[in-house]
C-alpha cells in the first residue's frame, strides 16, 4: 500500500491541522469543552477540523488530520453533519434495536468516519454511511446518545492500526465532547470464534467491555441475571476436568493432548494479554514437535490469576465499609472451613444458598452478604483461597476453600498425568484450526452439559453494550443543570412511551436569572429536536412561585435536576420517535417485549411482532407469506371443536382458496 505521508492534500483555503493520533482528544487538547454535546459538537468541529470543498449529498463535511508518527502516515477523521429532516432515514433503526425507540427524533446526526487504508487521501463517496469496511464509523444525535457502528483494525481491514488503537481514539473523542450514552452490537469474531463469548469467559465482560461497556439488553428475553449467571458459568469451569471429558470424547482422542496443550499456553497468555491469543491475520502458529523452550505448568483450577481480598475490597464500588465487607469474607472462610472438616458425605463444597445460610447466622445484612459472595472466586482471604466452580453432578455453582500453602500455582496436583509443557511456537498452518476445534467442543459441545450449552446461548445472545458518561458539574464558575420535561407537558401517545421524558443538560453562566434558565433550556430543546421547535417554557417546578428576574447563584446548588413545563409541543408531527411513526407491539414467547434486532414476523391477525426463530423459522428461512400466531390459532380452531369455516380442526388443516395458510402449532405458512 501507498502510505498516505505528511503531504496530504486539502483545499487551500483552511489551513491544516495536525493531531497526534495516540493524544488528540486528550483532557485539554487540541479542546477543552464544557456544555452540552449539541454545542461542545459546533465547537469541537470549529477548532479540531477543516471544512472540505466539497459536501456528500448535500452534507457538510469536516476533515481532522491525525499523526501516527511511528508508521510516517497521516490519516483523516472525517466528521459529516446529517440534517435529519432531509435524510432518506430519518428514523434510527440503531436506536431502535438499542431499546431507544421512544427518544424524541432528534434534529441533526454526526457521522464519524476513518475510511480503510487505501482510501485516506480521498474524499467521502456518496453511500459512505452504509460501508461496512471503515475502520471506524460512529454516529452521534445531537442529544448525545449515540452508536458506534464498525470498528475495523488490523485483522478487519487495515494494514497499520490495531483495533484497540481506534477504540481508545473512539473513547477519547466521546468524552471530550460529553456524549451522553454510546451502544453498540458486539458482532466480533476472530478467526471464526466470537470474542464476546472468549472474553466473556477470560474476563467476565465483552472485548468493549475494556472501555466501559456494559449488557443493555440481550436478544430472545435474555437479562442482565442471565447474562451474569451464564458468565460466571462458563468461567467457572476447569480445565483439567475439561481435558478428562475431552479425552474420552470420541472422534478427539488423536490431538487431544495438542490442543489442550495448545488451548492452555494461548488461553493463559490471553487472560494476561489478549493480543497474544489471537495473531495478525494470514499468520498461523502450531506447536512444534522440538524441544520445550521452557517448562510452563499450570495450577489447577487456577484458569484466572488469585487476588487477595482485601486489596479487592478497597477497591469496590459498595455503599459498605471495607472493614465490614471483610468481615463478611472471614465468616465465608469459616463457613467453609467447617464444612470442609465436618466429613459428612463426600462433598467439601458448599451451593451459594448454603454458604449464605450460614453466614445469615453471624451478619443480618442479607445485601452485603449478597455483595461479598460476588466476587468470590479464585479470592486470597487470610491464609486461605477461595473459588467457585460448577460441580459436575448437581450442575450447579459451589464455593469451595483450600490452604494457600497447598496451592502450588504453576504445578498440576500430582495425581496429573504429566506436566504440561510450553513447546516452541513456529508458524504453521493447523494451530489456529486446532485452537478452533477446542473452542467448539468446549463451548459448544460439551458432553452431557445442557447447563453449558445453555450459559453459552445466553453470552452469544447478550450482544448489545452501552457505555454512559454520567452528568457531571464542572470546578469553575458556569452553573449546570439536569433539566427535565415533564410528562404533563407532553400531551402524546404516554401509552406506547409511558417511561419517556426529555432529559437535557443545560450550562449557564452564574449571573443568569430564572428567565436566563428558562430561556436556555427553551432554545436547547428547540434546537435538538423536532416536536418541540415551537416549545415555549413557562415554570420550573423547583423554582415555582419566584420570579424571573432573580438571579439563580445562590438560590439552586449547581448540578441538581430540575423538572421543566411548558406547552407549544407539535403533537401532528412524523417526526416523533425513533422508532419510526407507526405502533407496532412485540410479544414474543421467549419474553422478549421490543425490538432486539433479531428477525421478527407479524401475525396477521393480532399484528403483533414475534421471533421468527421462536416460531420455528430458521433465520435462514423466508419469513412465510402469511403467518398466524399460537394464540390466534388456539382462538380460531380448538382441537376437536367447529373451525368457524364448517371443518372438523385438524393440524393439517388447510384455508379454502388460500392453501398457503395452515394452521400449524408453531406458525402458519
Amino acid at each position: 500500500m501507498e502510505s498516505p505521508f505528511l503531504g496530504l492534500h486539502t483545499n487551500g483555503k483552511n489551513p491544516k491541522k495536525f493531531y497526534g493520533f495516540h493524544t488528540f482528544a486528550e483532557p485539554g487538547c487540541p479542546v477543552s469543552l464544557s456544555g452540552a454535546f449539541r454545542d461542545n459538537i459546533r465547537h469541537f468541529l470549529r477548532e479540531c477540523a477543516v471544512l472540505e470543498d466539497y459536501d456528500m449529498e448535500g452534507m457538510p463535511v469536516w476533515r481532522t488530520f491525525l499523526v501516527y508518527e511511528s508508521k510516517g502516515v497521516v490519516l483523516p477523521l472525517f466528521t459529516v453533519e446529517e440534517n435529519v429532516k432531509h435524510s432518506d432515514s430519518p428514523f434510527c433503526d440503531y436506536c431502535r434495536c438499542a431499546g431507544w425507540s421512544n427518544h424524541f427524533v432528534s434534529k441533526r446526526k454526526y457521522h464519524f468516519i476513518i475510511p480503510v487504508d487505501d482510501e485516506w487521501n480521498k474524499p467521502l463517496d456518496e453511500g459512505a454511511f452504509d460501508i461496512q469496511s471503515h475502520l471506524l464509523h460512529g454516529l452521534i444525535h445531537c442529544n448525545g446518545f449515540g452508536h458506534l457502528l464498525c470498528i475495523n483494525g488490523i485483522d478487519g481491514g487495515s494494514k497499520i492500526i490495531y483495533g484497540r488503537e481506534l477504540m481508545d481514539l473512539w473513547d477519547r473523542i466521546c468524552t471530550t465532547v460529553h456524549t451522553r450514552k454510546i451502544s453498540v452490537e458486539d458482532l466480533s469474531k476472530k478467526h471464526m470464534m466470537d470474542l464476546r463469548l472468549l472474553y466473556g469467559v477470560a474476563y467476565g465482560h465483552s472485548w468493549f467491555g475494556r472501555w466501559g461497556y456494559q449488557f443493555c439488553h440481550g436478544s430472545f428475553g435474555v437479562k442482565w441475571h442471565n447474562y451474569e449467571k451464564a458468565i460466571h458459568t462458563l468461567s467457572s469451569l476447569k480445565l483439567d476436568q475439561v481435558i478428562d471429558d475431552f479425552s474420552f470424547t470420541n472422534g478427539y482422542e488423536d490431538s487431544c493432548q495438542k490442543t489442550y496443550n495448545y488451548f492452555c499456553i494461548n488461553f493463559t497468555m490471553f487472560w494476561e494479554k489478549p493480543a497474544l491469543v489471537l495473531p495478525v491475520k494470514g499468520c498461523s502458529w502450531k506447536i512444534s514437535s522440538g524441544t520445550p523452550v521452557k517448562s510452563c505448568t499450570f495450577a489447577k483450577g487456577n484458569s484466572s490469576k488469585c487476588r487477595k481480598f482485601s486489596n479487592l475490597a478497597a477497591n469496590m464500588d459498595s455503599r459498605w465499609p471495607v472493614r465490614r465487607l471483610e468481615h463478611v469474607a472471614d465468616v465465608i472462610v469459616d463457613a467453609l472451613k467447617e464444612k470442609r472438616e465436618s466429613g459428612n458425605g463426600c462433598r467439601k463444597g458448599m451451593t451459594r444458598q448454603e454458604v449464605r445460610d450460614a453466614v445469615r447466622l453471624h451478619v443480618g445484612d442479607t445485601g452485603l452478604i449478597d455483595h461479598v459472595l460476588k466476587s468470590m472466586n479464585n479470592v486470597i482471604v487470610g491464609k486461605y483461597v477461595i473459588q467457585r466452580a460448577v460441580n459436575r453432578s448437581t450442575k450447579v455453582l459451589e464455593y469451595s476453600i483450600q490452604d494457600l500453602n497447598n496451592v502450588k500455582f504453576g504445578a498440576f496436583p500430582a495425581t496429573a498425568p504429566k506436566t504440561i509443557h510450553a513447546f516452541g511456537i513456529v508458524p504453521g498452518k493447523n494451530s489456529c484450526e486446532d485452537l478452533y476445534l477446542f473452542y467448539t467442543y468446549l463451548f459448544k459441545d460439551y458432553p452431557e452439559s445442557e447447563l453449558i450449552q445453555l450459559a453459552v446461548q445466553t453470552v452469544l445472545c447478550s450482544k448489545h453494550f452501552v457505555k454512559e458518561w454520567h452528568f457531571r458539574d464542572e470546578e469553575d464558575d458556569l452553573l449546570r443543570f439536569v433539566c427535565r420535561l415533564t410528562t404533563s407537558s407532553l400531551d402524546l401517545n404516554t401509552e406506547l412511551f409511558p417511561d419517556f421524558s426529555p432529559l437535557e443538560f443545560i450550562v449557564v453562566p452564574p449571573y443568569s436569572t430564572i428567565g436566563d434558565l428558562k430561556v436556555s433550556v427553551q432554545n436547547a430543546l428547540r434546537d435538538t429536536y423536532f416536536v418541540t421547535e415551537r416549545l415555549v417554557v413557562t415554570d420550573i417546578v423547583e423554582l415555582e412561585g419566584m420570579e424571573d428576574d432573580e438571579v439563580l447563584f445562590g438560590i439552586i446548588e449547581s448540578g441538581s435536576e430540575l423538572s421543566v413545563r411548558g406547552f407549544g409541543l407539535d403533537n401532528e408531527s412524523n417526526l416523533r420517535y425513533e422508532g419510526g411513526c407507526e405502533s407496532w407491539t412485540v410479544r414474543c414467547k421467549c419474553g422478549a417485549e421490543d425490538d432486539d434486532g433479531e428477525k421478527m414476523v407479524s401475525c396477521d391477525i393480532c399484528e403483533i411482532w414475534q421471533h421468527t426463530r421462536c416460531n420455528g423459522v430458521e433465520d435462514t428461512d423466508n419469513v412465510p407469506r402469511l403467518f398466524v400466531c399460537d394464540v390466534c390459532c388456539s382462538n380460531l380452531a380448538p382441537v376437536q371443536t367447529q373451525c368457524g369455516l364448517g371443518f372438523e380442526w385438524d393440524q393439517s388443516y388447510k384455508v379454502p382458496h388460500m392453501p398457503e395458510l395452515t394452521m400449524g402449532s408453531l406458525y402458519c405458512k
